[in-house]
């Protein structure tokens, strides 16, 4: 099994293993690298691993507010295309916003995609971090002051572990988008979200592709009825599992490593499609079933 990687956060992730493929979306203001622990281990684990950097991310503010959500689906349709050309079948894996996009792809590209594995899916900002006045945000975004609002990550940032919080908070105060993100989210790039949102919720009742749905159960940002909302509307099997000891960051925080073991253990899980037979073939078969 050969092995190859970017050298920057910004150029994403790309792991070469067996046959099939797991494609990893970091989320909204985020960077490749908080997909990069899951995608060590799933590589180890024998599968191709591709995180791509979505547009406007890993840059500067005026970056992403210059993209939208059309764009950050494009970018993870386009790295699942190429994927998809050189592997046996095609697994997505998202992380908050990612997790949406990786829905929409499910819904979209079915065709492509073989199994979802959705973590801290965002439908609602209502974990227990969250202001109270969070409720306004959907008006306050549909507003004129929607440029000009910013929504400041503020403790925990998502990360239960005190010392890694200590790394990514330094980071992010030092302006390195491509190792920790931003510090905050600017008006117009949540508004985008809003939009996707919707999209996905009219999306969940068409989805029937396996899902995996992982998520903390004290998520500081997006309380468990995320999880609960998505596994009730989706149409295809779903095993749910909520997770102990770590907040919204699950690919990085404490229990990384259950994240990654349940990943792997839920794509090998699911069978390879039976392979298509014409109808001359179908009928080799069926003589063949006939002989004595």
């Amino acid at each position: 099994m050969t092995r190859a990687h970017a050298s920057r956060a910004s150029d994403g992730i790309h792991l070469r293993g067996g046959p099939d493929a797991v494609l990893l979306i970091h989320g909204l203001t985020g960077t490749p690298r908080e997909m990069r622990f899951v995608a060590r281990r799933l590589h180890a684990a024998g599968f191709t691993v591709s995180v791509p950097r979505l547009p406007g991310h890993c840059g500067s503010e005026a970056d992403l507010i210059r993209t939208g959500w059309r764009d950050w689906y494009g970018g993870a349709e386009e790295a699942l295309v190429r994927l998809h050309a050189s592997s046996r079948r095609v697994f997505v894996g998202g992380l908050s916003m990612g997790a949406l996009l990786a829905l929409r792809l499910a819904r979209k590209r079915r065709d492509l995609v073989s199994g979802v594995a959705l973590y801290s899916t965002t439908m609602f900002y209502d974990g227990w971090s969250i202001p109270r006045l969070a409720f306004l945000l959907p008006l306050l975004l549909r507003s004129p002051f929607r440029r000009a609002y910013r929504f400041v990550e503020s403790y925990p940032f998502g990360i239960k572990d005190e010392r890694l919080r200590g790394i990514i908070v330094a980071r992010m105060q030092q302006g390195d988008s491509a190792a920790a993100g931003f510090a905050a989210t600017p008006g117009p790039s949540l508004a985008e979200l809003h939009h996707l949102i919707a999209r996905v919720k009219r999306d969940l009742p068409s989805i029937t592709t396996p899902t995996l749905i992982l998520h903390a159960r004290d998520d500081d940002v997006t309380s468990p009825r995320n999880a609960d909302y998505v596994a009730r509307r989706l149409a295809g099997p779903v095993r749910q599992v909520l997770l102990d000891d770590c907040y919204h960051m699950i690919t990085i925080d404490q229990q990384r490593e259950e994240v990654a073991r349940q990943t792997a253990a839920f794509f090998m899980s699911l069978s390879l499609p039976l392979p298509s037979v014409g109808p001359a073939a179908a009928g080799d078969l069926a003589a063949a079933g006939a002989m004595p």
